[in-house]
């Protein structure tokens, strides 16, 4: 029978795996064996990059995590040594990091994923891999504002395909055409040099009004 103290431990690590698989928009299970320690330091340094969690989980333990968070699909790939790789902010980086890491490094195996609370497949994974990533969509936005508005549209829809939010996006549009507003200004100016004219005219009035008098 387990001590009191390490099952506390186990109930520990089980809390923890929840909350990192509720609070991830995605996430990735592979199999890292055969990894040298200069491949396994390469791979953590490129997702650390990518803002991407990566450690080393345990079997049984994750099980219980995933049942409490609804994703009992990760239970049959749940075995032989386990990593996990979750991001909090960006759907696409997990699987881009480990799909391009792999292909240099056959030892690392995709096991399973999943996307927003689901579990997807192996083909779902290498699909969302090849997402362009957030920043390289808002980049893509920007430069769409001066190409014909199919584009545009192409690139709005690609953005909220990717969950980046619908502020990101009106953030984005407001900004750039701001610096084509800036020569009206200057096209007024000059109305203001007229008022002094007014003003000169007027004691001429006054002028021919005393003889009258």
């Amino acid at each position: 029978m387990p001590s009191a103290n390490v099952l506390e431990q186990k109930k520990q690590i089980v809390a923890e795996l929840v909350e990192t698989l509720k609070t991830a928009q995605a996430g990735v299970l592979v199999d890292y064996r055969g990894l040298t320690v200069e491949e396994d330091t390469n791979l953590r340094r490129k997702l650390r990059e990518a803002g991407v969690e990566y450690k080393v989980v345990k079997n049984t333990l994750t099980r219980f995590a995933a049942k409490e968070v609804g994703l009992e699909g990760l239970d049959e790939p749940l075995n032989g040594p386990t990593s996990l790789a979750v991001s909090k902010d960006d759907p696409v980086a997990p699987a881009k990091v480990i799909a391009d890491f792999a292909k240099e490094n056959e030892c690392l195996k995709i096991k399973a994923g999943f996307l927003d609370g689901a579990v997807i497949s192996l083909e779902e994974i290498n699909t969302l891999a090849k997402t362009p990533s957030r920043e390289t969509l808002i980049a893509n936005i920007m430069g769409s504002l001066n190409a014909p508005i199919s584009n545009l549209v192409r690139t709005l829809q690609a953005l909220v395909d990717n969950g980046v939010e619908p502020a990101e996006i009106n953030i984005a549009k407001e900004e750039a055409p701001a610096e084509e507003t800036a020569p009206a200004a200057e096209e007024t100016a000059p109305a203001a040099e007229e008022a002094p004219v007014a003003e000169e005219a007027a004691p001429a009035e006054e002028a021919e009004e005393t003889p009258a008098e």
